[in-house]
């Protein structure tokens, strides 16, 4: 078992006997994507697959407290914001944009130039560490510069 799984497992536990029920529900929910994650690859997980479960889990309520804001639904968006902050505890430190830009613009000079071709070597670098979102975001404006 993979130790970011146990430490979840644990922060579950003393969930349960502190009798916080959003945090038992929350962790109890992730916890069973990582076993549906484990089923599905065949495979005990590493951390770093916990992580992409983490972030696919954060991604769907950023996606959440969109639709509510859009629905007035501010108490719940609020619910979501808390979830998703309790989740980024778990991720490891984020990367900054300048390093994510220093390697958006070797990738360019190293004959990268398309987007495509920027993703495809700067995602590796920042597995788990930095937001798609974020990389493509730099990656565009870099390519407008260099063109």
């Amino acid at each position: 078992m993979a130790a970011l799984t146990e430490r979840l497992q644990a922060d579950l536990n003393a969930a349960r006997k502190g009798g916080d029920k959003p945090r038992t529900l929350l962790l109890g929910t992730i916890l069973a994507d990582v076993k549906n994650r484990e089923i599905e690859l065949r495979r005990d997980l590493t951390d770093d697959d916990v992580i992409e479960v983490l972030r696919r889990g954060i991604k769907k309520r950023r996606e959440s407290i969109e639709m509510y804001g859009k629905g007035g639904r501010t108490d719940l968006a609020n619910k979501e914001r808390v979830e998703v902050d309790a989740l980024a505890t778990y991720l490891p430190a984020a990367v900054s944009d300048d390093e994510v830009r220093a390697a958006v613009r070797a990738a360019i000079a190293g004959g990268a130039r398309n987007i495509g071709a920027v993703m495809g070597k700067v995602m590796p670098q920042f597995k788990g560490r930095a937001e798609g979102g974020i990389i493509s975001a730099i990656a565009k404006e870099e390519l407008a510069k260099s063109s």
